[in-house]
């Protein structure tokens, strides 16, 4: 509920503080008083677009804060919570808007954007009247309209969950297509180097294998005869039989020579030791550098074997084994696809009937709704003088999307035999007036803390229409709160608060003032609505009578 309005500086108004009050609150006053000006500063804070300059003539800068009361669930605490603003039972929404046209706003004197704002009033205020392209005007919220008065969230759920469901399986099988299409386009390609890789079968770390066996080889050619002949220089023929031979030769001799050649024989000893160890790590080597020549050609030609495909695809030796891997999981997407597209569209089958299912149940819901909203909505234009114009909410099918497949708005036919179009465009301004009003009064629900504003909603009516305006608006205004700009006595007469917007000048400068009415004020006023400027006993007398109900 808007609690309080404080506007400086806007327009031809200088400094004016409104507490408005919950039921139906109507502002009354002479064409051209400033009426219009509180809807345009209220709508300046909440971030509407409207009057590009907004500021009062010599003033810096223009200033609007407005106080709404947020009762417990209000839709407004989400809006908060999402833009990281705290949210307690009072929101303050300020906005100063500068000579040069900066505009700046705050949100519980923390600044904010004007995105923020307007999702806020969208939740906060609701303006109505023959400009009302936020509203019941826009065919793009009937459908929204529609859903809300026939109460289908949860058939609406069902249709947005299936609905997501049927894509995700819809962007699966594009997916799987498009892939199965881009490999179809390699088979060929595929197969050849799958079955090139599986015949060569390279093994992780087999170049540098072979690639060593290769030089051993090749270096063994030309150190083989040298390795002979150390082997000879070292053996029975050579420096080990030659040692052994002087061994015995001086143990002999030691028998004979006390002791004198203890030494020089243990010596030799250790030297057969060594030189046999030689002679045997020799031999070892020897016996390894033995292979035949057909081996080192097998070796050559499986190691260029391996650099040669390595090479044709691109990758080093090591990494074939991987890049095979990846062939071979290709090739396997490539013969499972039509299995898997098979098994995708076969889901994809089974999301379009839950969806169709769900999407039809909503519809039904709608059309349903749409009746009964039809005959609500034609019971409320008799009494408004309207009982010869017709109503209705049509459906088309629109191609299905997250919300359904139907495409609601309402129409109206203003003379019996016409044909029916768009409300903005076939009702006058007084029929206009009346169908939003009868259409308001069977959508309203229940939305706490919700202000609703009809700025001359009773435009080209009077009398007994007019006071049956009144009336709904007053019904409208019970558990909640109404702002309406009128000029009707009979819709001002049923107002529990009233507020007077006159002009006053001063030092040659136009200015707006509002003046809350007491009881004997109100009189007057409606009095002055029903005979002029000039109030006759006679108009005192028919304004009480209009206020008595």
């Amino acid at each position: 509920m808007l609690r309080s309005l404080d506007i400086r500086d806007m327009l031809i108004i200088d400094r004016l503080e409104l507490i408005f009050q919950p039921g139906l609150n109507a502002l009354t006053g002479e064409t051209g008083a400033g009426k219009s000006i509180l809807l345009d500063s209220l709508g300046f804070v909440l971030g509407w677009r409207g009057r590009a300059e907004l500021v009062r003539a010599g003033a810096d800068q223009g200033e609007v804060t407005a106080v709404f009361d947020l009762p417990s669930g209000h839709a407004a605490r989400a809006v908060l919570d999402e833009a990281g603003f705290p949210a307690g039972d009072e929101l303050i929404l300020r906005r100063i808007n500068t000579v040069d046209g900066r505009k700046t706003a705050w949100v519980n004197d923390r600044r904010c954007s004007g995105e923020v704002l307007r999702s806020l009033s969208d939740t906060l205020v609701e303006l109505h009247g023959q400009q009302d392209d936020r509203g019941l005007l826009n065919p793009r919220g009937h459908r929204t309209l529609l859903d809300q008065y026939g109460q289908t969230d949860g058939l609406r759920t069902e249709v947005r969950a299936a609905w997501t469901a049927r894509q995700s399986v819809v962007k699966a099988l594009k997916s799987a297509e498009e892939a199965l299409d881009a490999v179809r386009s390699e088979e060929d390609f595929l197969r050849h180097a799958v079955a090139e890789m599986r015949a060569l079968a390279p093994q992780p770390g087999e170049d540098a294998s072979l690639d060593a066996s290769r030089r051993m080889m090749q270096a063994s050619e030309r150190v083989r005869a040298d390795i002979a002949k150390a082997a000879q220089a070292l053996g029975g023929q050579g420096a080990e039989g030659a040692a052994g031979d002087a061994l015995r030769w001086l143990e002999d001799a030691s028998a004979q020579l006390d002791g004198q050649l203890e030494a020089p024989i243990a010596a030799l000893g250790r030297a057969l030791v060594e030189l046999d160890e030689a002679a045997r790590g020799v031999e070892v080597c020897a016996d390894a550098l033995s292979f035949n020549p057909a081996e080192l050609e097998e070796v050559e030609e499986r190691l260029f074997a391996i650099r040669a495909l390595a090479r044709k695809h691109g990758v080093t030796p090591d990494n074939l084994g991987e890049f095979a891997e990846g062939l071979e999981q290709r090739l396997a997407a490539l013969d499972a696809g039509d299995a898997q597209i098979d098994t995708l569209r076969s889901d994809l089958k089974r999301a379009n009937k839950v969806y169709d299912d769900a999407a039809s149940a909503l519809s039904a819901a709608r059309a349903e709704a749409a009746g009964r909203l039809d005959a609500a909505v034609m019971a409320e234009l008799a009494p408004l003088k309207m009982e010869r114009a017709v109503f209705e909410t049509t459906m088309e099918e629109t191609p299905p999307g997250p919300e359904g497949i139907d495409e609601v708005a309402f129409r109206v036919a203003t003379n019996p035999g016409a044909p029916a179009g768009p409300l903005a465009k076939i009702a006058s301004g007084g029929e206009l007036s009346r169908f939003l009003l009868a259409l308001k009064v069977c959508l309203t629900g229940a939305q706490p803390g919700l202000t609703m504003i009809f700025d001359e909603i009773d435009r080209g009516v009077g009398g007994a229409t007019a006071d049956a305006v009144g009336r709904r608006l007053a019904g409208l205004a019970r558990g909640g709160q109404v702002l309406v700009v009128t000029h009707s006595p009979q819709v001002a007469a049923l107002a529990a608060h009233h507020w007077r917007v006159e002009k006053r000048v001063e030092n040659d400068m136009t200015l707006s003032t509002v003046t809350p009415l007491d009881p004997g004020q109100r009189v007057d006023e409606i009095a002055r609505m029903l005979a002029g400027d000039t109030i006759t006993p006679a108009a005192r007398a028919a304004a009480k009578a209009l206020m008595v109900g």
